[in-house]
């Protein structure tokens, strides 16, 4: 069996999370106490969703996941929610006091009392894994748990799993709207780690998902609930093959094999197609070759970034519901034509294919229409050092004055780790421009 455990931490990881389990429960038919009716053998395990779930003596379904946070509010909503019976009580871990959106307290002081604690409740969670894959990160970067506390637990894991792959679902900072003033520090800082730690960053960004919402499912005044949701079908479609039949399989490990070509250059691109409300679903056609060219507007782009001004290295693409691989090859072949999508010289192939016979499930009362066929798109591309260029611009405006960095010095943290934290990311943007422009270098050498 291939199992995944889910991490959600900080207040965002955690809305993320109440949104990926509600539609994981609703993909399997899972009650919000757990019980599954059409289920009636307990302990096979080769049931689609032990990937997911385990199984109780009791014939009780719980999550592989542990909710994660500094301060107890956020947790509070799970613990009197919907789903409250469905988590185990000791899988929703909150300390006392928050991290006030500092990473260095999420990091060194707060977030260092409580990190052995989620490392136990972690192993015993890895313990009941038959065959466990990997893990699923799911947090933002410009707070202070997020960042801080998902810092610091991405490092321990790395000591303590390191073979197991570590997919970060990761919510970056827009460019326009911000409603914390020390993101650009929180966000390099946690940036830093993740480059050593992580083995794939699915990068997020709210602004874009706020103007999908608003373009395609015409919600004038999208809430996280809107978003998150739009968020979980991503996730769903990434591991649709580990849980369901389909002509076509992917691990989380091919998946990976696949996509980052050098270990730094592992932030990806997301787009799911298609997002239609209900009202609009009925008079569109949705064809395969339609939900992949729409996979590839740069308006279906989950994180505010252009992907024409840079080039693909590599795309994943999952396909599921009703889909047959003639379809597919045909619609790659026609992106493949098209002059707006550049690949780089160096990747000729550049696609990986998932098709899933699972069809998109929906939340009852939600904003997209149930369709027949749905695709997700995950791709490498040199266009994500826009995300990262924004950032360091704003963090040198702050850190030229040294604006607020005495609240990091005094939760415990050295100065030369803004700096340090910083070099690395100006490093990281150079890999990116070096990858983009390879081919041209190697044609010059050649004609001289």
């Amino acid at each position: 069996m291939r199992e995944i455990i889910s991490i959600h931490v900080g207040q965002c990881g955690v809305q993320i999370g109440n949104a990926c389990w509600e539609l994981f429960c609703l993909e399997h038919g899972i009650q919000p106490d757990g019980l599954m009716p059409v289920d009636n053998q307990i302990g096979h395990n080769d049931d689609a969703f032990t990937t997911f779930f385990y199984e109780t003596g009791a014939g009780k379904h719980v999550p592989r996941a542990l909710f994660l946070d500094l301060e107890p509010t956020v947790i509070d909503e799970v613990r009197t929610g919907t789903y409250r019976q469905l988590f185990h009580p000791d899988q929703l871990l909150s300390a006392k006091e928050d991290s006030a959106n500092c990473f260095s307290s999420g990091y060194h002081t707060i977030g260092k009392e409580v990190i052995d604690l989620c490392l136990d409740r972690i192993r015993k969670l890895a313990d009941i894994c038959s065959g466990l894959q990997g893990f699923f990160i799911y947090n933002s970067v410009g707070g202070g748990t997020g960042s801080g506390l998902g810092s610091l637990l991405l490092e321990r894991l790395s000591v303590d799993y390191g073979k197991k792959s570590k997919l970060g679902f990761t919510i970056y900072p827009s460019p326009q709207i911000s409603n914390i003033i020390v993101e650009p520090y929180n966000s390099v800082l946690s940036t830093h780690f993740m480059l050593e730690h992580n083995d794939v960053s699915v990068i997020l960004d709210n602004e874009a998902l706020y103007d999908i919402c608003r373009r395609n499912l015409d919600i004038e005044r999208p809430s996280y609930s809107n978003i998150n949701r739009l968020i979980a079908q991503v996730i769903s479609s990434l591991t649709a093959s580990l849980r369901f039949d389909g002509s076509l399989n992917t691990d989380i490990t091919e998946f990976q094999t696949n996509l980052v070509p050098y270990p730094r250059i592992h932030f990806m691109l997301s787009s799911y197609a298609p997002i239609v409300s209900a009202e609009k679903a009925y008079y569109e056609q949705l064809s395969v070759a339609e939900i992949t060219s729409s996979s590839f507007e740069p308006a279906n782009m989950m994180a505010k970034c252009d992907p024409r001004h840079g080039k693909y290295i590599a795309c994943s693409l999952m396909y599921r519901g009703d889909v047959v691989p003639k379809d597919v090859n045909a619609s790659i072949a026609n992106i493949k034509s098209k002059k707006t999508i550049q690949f780089v010289d160096w990747c000729p192939t550049g696609f990986k294919v998932g098709i899933n016979y699972q069809p998109p499930t929906v939340v009852p009362g939600g904003d997209i229409a149930k369709v027949m066929r749905a695709a997700s798109m995950i791709s490498n591309s040199t266009a994500i050092q826009e995300v990262f260029a924004r950032l360091d611009n704003k963090f040198d405006l702050l850190y030229a004055k040294r604006a607020f960095v005495h609240w990091y010095v005094g939760q415990g943290m050295e100065e030369f780790g803004f700096t340090e934290a910083r070099e690395n990311l100006a490093a990281l943007e150079k890999d990116y421009e070096e990858i983009g422009d390879f081919g041209d270098d190697w044609e010059t050498e050649e004609e001289m």
